[in-house]
Formats: C-alpha cells, structure tokens, sequence
C-alpha cells in the first residue's frame, strides 16, 4: 500500500522566492487551462482533450511575452497542476453521471492567489534527488534542508511540497510500504465513540476527550480581537493573522498526534476493532459542531483503518442505525427511547448498564456476528460458498458470555 511520510523543511529566503514562483506559475497554469474548458464549453465548442490542453496552456504560452516567465520554474510542476485539473473534472463527470459514490461534487474552481495553502508537486520526471547530506534537491529550487525524523522505507514516487496557512514548509513523500506483522492476539475490541468521553472500550475502560480546541479558545479569541484590530492589508495584519494561523496549528498537531498514539495502541492490542460508522456531516450541521470538529472522529477513524490494512488487524465500522445505546448487553431487550440525558438504565432483566459501555459492548457484538458472516459466506480462502446462509446470534445484542469477558486480555 502507498503512505504519505511527511517532514518539515526549512528553505532558505531565496529558496522561498524560487517556491512562491513555483506555487504561482502552478495556480495560473489551472487556471488557464480551467479557463480554456470554460470558454470553449460556452461556445459550444468540444471538451478540450488533456494533450491538446497541455500545448496550449504550457508549451505555445510560454512563447507569449504573457506567460514567458512560465519557463522559470520546473516543467513538471506545471504539468501537474494540469493533471490535478483533469483529476477534477474526471471526478466532476463522474458524480453528476452517478458513478461516483457520495455526495455529488461541484466543477472545478479557479484558484487564488490568496489562499493560505499552496502546493506543488514533483515526480520521478522531475529527477528530484535526496542528496547524501540528507537535503531534498529540487529542480530549479536547490538543495532544501529537510527534518528527518525518521527514514524513509523505500524509494519515493513523488513528492508534493506544501505551504500552509502558518507560514511553514512541508515535504509529503509518497511511498509504496508492505504489510507489517504483528503478533496474533486474541483481544477483540467495541469501540463508541462520544464528546463526553472521546472513546469507550467494550471493556469498560474509557479515553478522556482532550478537547484541544476547547482549551485553547481562550487564547484563540484574544488573538482573534488582535487580529480584527489591525489594518486591512497591512503588514501588522499579516503578522496577526500568522499568529493565529500558528495557534490553530498548535491545535491541529496536538489533535492529530492524539489520535496516532490511541490507534496505534488499539491496533497493537487487538486482533479486530469494531467501531460505529458516525453521521458526523450531520452532526456538524447541530449545535455540537464545534465539539464533533474538535473531536476529529473522521480522522480517527481513517488512522484505525490505514492502520489496520498496514498491520494486518481487523476493523469494521457497523451500521450507524443499529441502536447500540438502547439495547441490553445482556439479554437483547430493547428500550423504547433512550435520550442523551440518561447515563445509566437499569433492564429488566436486573442488569444495570453505563450508556456508554453498553453500547460498546452491543458494537463488538454486532461486529463478531458480521464478521462471522462475512467469514462464512466467503470462507477462509476469500471464496464464496454456494448456499452459505447468514449466522446470527440468538439476538442482535451481546451474548453473555461476552459481556465483560475481555477485561484482562486486551
């Protein structure tokens, strides 16, 4: 599988004027192309093909007294922004005719020259080298300085660099990566995910949420005043907005190495993780979007399943209208209505449940039951059986029996 490895870079200030180059003559080259799709579209004329684009917009305009300063910066750079243009549109034909799954996309925009993150990219054309001092050498840029912290695991296919919104440089390399082996473990983990607690374990363990927004919000509204203070266009207002682009990174990094720590500890401990599939574009849209932003359960989510695919673990995300907080772990009794205030209810069976640790426990119940399925619909060798009929548990919940019984074995 293909990893991304990123690593900070420290240009030098001439160095940061050959990358703003670059980053310039990419976005105009989008732009022109998206332009001349644009125009011949509303002429009626047909879609302009990729090559014809491509002698168009790069090789007769950089002949122009216009564009001629396009041949300043790397080739290659700018034929990728041309392929990221016809990625776009592939994507956009491919939505509106329902191949595409999701949410239909917009045409492409124009770039601006004003966003705060800009990116390039150089593949192997572009003969981009890592130098033997440990310098990233790019064509017409030089030789960068690079913050290895740690080495890459192979040969690099590309490499994208990146400015974002506070100011700093980043290498993102795209490397092709094989399976690592762990050692099998038997534990099996539920996990429910909430703002209360950022995540419940079937075993009754819970992680506290950071809420690394939350505690930063303090200063972040200070800034923000500053911020609005200052001269539009201004020098002081650059550097306002630097700062508070600086402290939501704070933010972002903390989150984000939150997020790797607890994942790579699940993976570790457990042969398959079972996790709720969250609406959380809908949750967005409430009034807990600020809380559902700051947990970052997207990318929580997307680390545990990279992670597993890497190390060869199991996880599975169940369907997000199985009412996991609303069923007994116990005997499978389902409760009419379950709100957000109650915490804890008693069935009437006699057992008493947390909200939270019940739900995870109906979660690793329902991820085994499908997992059995799936198992015995294809077999072990991945093969599909004729007449393999599903197996379920006597009821959706959890059995007895494993209600609590992995509290020592993860």
């Amino acid at each position: 599988m293909q990893l991304r490895y990123a690593y900070r870079l420290d240009p030098t200030p001439g160095q940061r004027v050959a990358l703003a180059k670059a980053f310039g003559c990419a976005r105009v080259v989008f732009n022109d192309g998206l332009r001349a799709r644009q125009d011949a579209h509303t002429a009626g004329l047909t879609y302009i093909d990729d090559g014809e684009l491509s002698k168009r917009v790069i090789t007769e305009a950089k002949k122009t007294l216009e564009r001629a300063w396009l041949g300043e910066v790397s080739a290659v750079v700018l034929q990728q922004a041309l392929a990221d243009l016809n990625t776009a549109y592939r994507n956009f034909f491919s939505s509106i005719t329902g191949k595409r799954k999701g949410p239909k996309l917009a045409p492409p925009r124009f770039r601006s020259r004003k966003d705060n993150r800009q990116a390039i990219r150089f593949t192997r054309n572009a003969r981009f080298t890592i130098t033997p001092g440990g310098k990233l050498r790019l064509p017409k840029v030089g030789d960068v300085a690079v913050r290895w912290s740690r080495q890459l695991p192979s040969e690099p296919s590309s490499v994208t660099v990146i400015k974002d919104a506070a100011g700093r440089y980043f290498a993102s390399f795209v490397v092709q990566v094989g399976e690592r082996s762990l050692l099998p473990v038997e534990a099996e983990v539920g996990i429910d995910l909430g703002l209360g607690h950022f995540a419940v374990l079937s075993d009754g363990r819970k992680i506290s949420s950071p809420r690394f927004l939350r505690r930063a919000e303090k200063k972040l509204k200070r800034l923000q005043r500053a911020l609005a203070r200052k001269q539009p266009e201004s020098n002081n207002r650059e550097k306002a907005r630097l700062t508070v682009a600086r402290q939501h990174a704070k933010v972002t990094n903390a989150r984000r190495e939150f997020h790797h720590q607890l994942s790579t500890r699940l993976i570790r401990d457990n042969q398959a993780i079972y996790v709720e599939d969250l609406a959380v574009n809908g949750l967005a849209r409430t009034r807990l979007a600020k809380s559902v932003h700051d947990a970052g359960w997207s990318s929580f989510l997307a680390m545990l399943e990279y992670k597993g695919r890497l190390y060869g673990r199991a996880v599975l995300r169940i369907d997000r209208w199985f009412p996991s907080s609303k069923q007994c772990s116990a005997c499978g009794a389902r409760a009419e209505s379950m709100p957000l205030n109650v915490r804890s209810w008693a069935c009437r069976c006699g057992a008493v449940h947390d909200r939270d640790v019940n739900a995870a426990k109906n979660i690793l119940a329902a991820g085994r039951a499908e997992r059995l399925n799936a198992s015995h619909a294809r077999g072990r060798d991945g093969a599909s059986r004729p007449g393999g009929g599903q197996v379920r548990p006597p009821h959706p919940g959890g059995m007895p029996v494993e209600a609590g019984s992995h509290r020592g074995a993860a």
